[in-house]
């Protein structure tokens, strides 16, 4: 009989969309889509530390998933300026006994270390295309305007020590030309992106809709991602990803499937 996949799922449960992306991919797991079950959920919050992170919590709870919390902030202030290598250490110690062939950073607002990016498979979220900008999303949209972009993307990376350098496990792109574009780069044309920044900031229109669009991939792109895995279309060994024939590949390209669903969306 062929083994369940197991995820593990690794958040910080700070926000709404901690909450939303938890449901719509057991959602997605209770209809068949993604043929897995999610092992664990780990958190680094413990309860009472904030308002949303108990719903989070109380959420996992409800959907009978063995939840591991272990406090991040209060072992920083026992431990002091050498405490993130400890930390992940004392993590792993915690999750000893459950399996995971594939573990999702989802909301999970810690850089993990090198000994765990070692010991787990971990992909994570970047709001860019394979060999777009780094940083944060709004690094990474600001660095699109700078370099005048023709489009961009997002992905979900292999996580290594080093910080969203891993390489890419799936991706999807879009055109950030065109229509409804084109308008939006008119009004900035001939501007220095420090200016904009001084006189609009992320209120900038071009900004604001390069913004919704990527945002509007990221929980199907997760979604996908779990499918692809589940349904063995890639896979990560030897710290490489690689495809249903076993060699590595530059990613696996869910463009298509991604475009679908937004089209159906709106």
């Amino acid at each position: 009989m062929k083994k369940t996949y197991q995820l593990g799922w690794f958040s910080t449960g700070r926000d709404k969309a901690a909450r939303d992306l938890l449901t719509v991919a057991q959602r997605s797991i209770a209809l068949g889509e993604i043929e897995a079950e999610i092992a664990f959920v780990f958190c680094n919050r413990e309860p009472g530390e904030s308002q949303d992170s108990d719903l989070f919590l109380k959420l996992v709870e409800s959907y009978g998933t063995p939840v591991i919390c272990f406090s991040s902030r209060r072992f920083k202030v026992d431990k002091g300026a050498q405490w993130r290598l400890g930390y992940d250490r004392e993590v792993m110690k915690r999750l000893q006994g459950f399996d995971a062939d594939l573990c999702v950073l989802a909301g999970y607002m810690l850089i993990v270390g090198e000994e765990m990016c070692h010991r787990y498979n971990m992909i994570n979220l970047h709001p860019a295309a394979p060999g777009g900008p780094k940083g944060t999303w709004q690094e990474v949209v600001w660095q699109l305007i700078d370099n005048q972009a023709e489009g961009t993307g997002v992905m979900m990376h292999l996580v290594t020590p080093e910080l969203d350098e891993g390489p890419p496990a799936t991706y999807c792109t879009f055109t950030i030309r065109g229509k409804p574009f084109d308008k939006y780069w008119r009004e900035i044309e001939g501007q220095a992106v420090e200016e904009i920044k001084k006189r609009q900031g992320e209120n900038n229109r071009l900004f604001k809709l390069i913004r919704r669009h990527g945002l509007a991939r990221e929980f199907p792109l997760i979604i996908a991602t779990l499918k692809a895995f589940s349904h063995g279309k890639v896979e990560i060994k030897g710290g490489k990803v690689v495809g249903a024939a076993g060699k590595p590949i530059k990613g696996y390209n869910l463009t298509d499937e991604i475009d679908t669903q937004i089209k159906e969306a709106y």
